[in-house]
């Protein structure tokens, strides 16, 4: 059965923070990441682990504050850790629930401005970005590739 996306979507991250704020839910950290997160943040991992994260179903994943925003973002809605996003993060809007309909993306792209903008990834692209098991390194190589290309695109 072909995919709803079988011609490939675009994608262009305009760092808004939009989908880092508003509606609470989960953002799970593997151990690695945690390290690399604490280390980001110039934190021992134990009081990275108490101040910033709490414990679901036996998973670490982000707190957030009060009014939903993740509590890593920053006042002006930036990533106060971007250089080690967490790979979650990094894989936004290419997440399964977000792909399961066209309409699910469309709703997407009413809080997001760079869905529909950008590069375009072609299905295999997507499928790897939205794989869990995808480690963070080939989704970054792909986000990296895509936005070369799209800047090399945009020159022309």
């Amino acid at each position: 059965m072909k995919n709803w996306y079988a011609d490939g979507l675009s994608f262009a991250c305009t760092q808004c923070g939009n989908c880092c704020t508003g509606t609470p839910g989960y953002v799970w950290l593997s151990p690695k990441e945690q390290k690399e997160i604490a280390a980001a943040l110039d934190l021992p991992v134990e009081e990275f682990l108490r101040t910033k994260t709490r414990l679901v179903h036996g998973m670490v994943s982000l707190i957030e504050m009060p009014n939903g925003d993740c509590a890593l973002l920053t006042e002006d809605r930036r990533c106060s850790i971007q250089s080690v996003k967490p790979r979650q993060c990094l894989a936004f809007p290419f997440w399964p629930r977000l792909l399961a309909s066209k309409q699910e993306w469309e709703r997407a792209a009413m809080r997001c401005p760079g869905i529909g903008t950008g590069p375009r990834y072609r299905p295999q692209e997507i499928d790897a970005i939205a794989e869990r098991g995808t480690p963070r390194e080939v989704v970054e190589r792909i986000f990296l590739r895509r936005g070369q290309e799209g800047a090399e695109g945009a020159e022309s």
